[in-house]
């Protein structure tokens, strides 16, 4: 029980890693609220009383959800945004044809033919959305003289993504956001943290096809991607007093990819 007592929110926790973490600190003890775009889907993760309905790119939304807090210990920032089906078949056709061709002649021209819209949506949700949800939280916290906050950020932000520069960079801008918070907050007793989960099995990636995954399998040592399970784990250790000199730091639970 090494949240006990501790309240906590998770946002995007409707699904995939979200919900798992919401409900690995939901087992270690803690009251932790839900958030999601979808009502129906946050409270099928930990009940209709623990929900929370906000689009955290909104930071009118956002600022109606926290007022709605009296305490807070953690945040995870972990909302997101899917892929269409029809962009990941696409992703999937170039990956699929670039793994037979030599030399390539399937480019993926992503930055060239992406509208601004596309990428605006993007960066609103991870990075503005962090934002948003951070500046609401410590708006609690500081009072407290304490908290632990937690953003989710990829290993694409470490690596880059060819088939998504707009993902790795709003990915990219949590780490460097999350790196200036510790340090503006560490006076006030509150810790920030990141975590760059690679490969993660979740309902964001159940498009991938067969043979694209099987390739991505190669250039992971540990043989096999990461489940939600995993990235919880993390996430537990950092909000957890076992990380209590930790802040301003990133994990990456990618099974040795980088």
């Amino acid at each position: 029980m090494r949240l006990s007592n501790k309240v906590a929110l998770v946002t995007g926790a409707g699904s995939g890693i979200g919900r798992a973490i919401a409900r690995r600190f939901h087992d270690e003890g803690a009251f932790v609220y839900v958030n999601d775009i979808r009502a129906a889907a946050a409270e099928e993760t930990l009940g209709a009383d623990r929900a929370l309905v906000a689009d955290v790119s909104d930071s009118g939304q956002v600022a109606t959800m926290f007022s709605s807090l009296e305490r807070l210990d953690i945040l995870v920032n972990n909302a997101g945004v899917a892929e269409s089906p029809e962009r990941w078949r696409e992703v999937n056709r170039i990956a699929e044809a670039r793994l037979e061709e030599s030399p390539i002649t399937s480019h993926w021209d992503v930055t060239v033919s992406m509208d601004d819209s596309t990428w605006r949506r993007m960066i609103a949700v991870h990075l503005d959305g962090t934002f948003f949800c951070t500046r609401e939280a410590l708006k609690i916290m500081n009072p407290q003289g304490s908290g632990v906050i937690i953003n989710l950020s990829s290993t694409a932000a470490l690596a880059g993504l060819a088939d998504a520069p707009h993902y790795a960079a709003a990915k990219a801008g949590i780490l460097g956001y999350t790196k200036a918070v510790a340090k503006e907050v560490a006076s006030r007793g509150i810790r920030v943290n990141a975590i760059a989960p690679g490969f993660t099995q979740t309902p964001m990636t159940e498009l991938v096809s067969d043979k694209v995954r099987s390739a991505s399998l190669a250039t992971i040592p540990m043989g096999r991607w990461g489940q939600a399970s995993d990235i919880a784990a993390a996430a537990l250790f950092l909000a957890s007093d076992d990380a209590a000199y930790v802040t301003g730091q990133c994990l990456s639970p990618n099974g040795g990819a980088l």
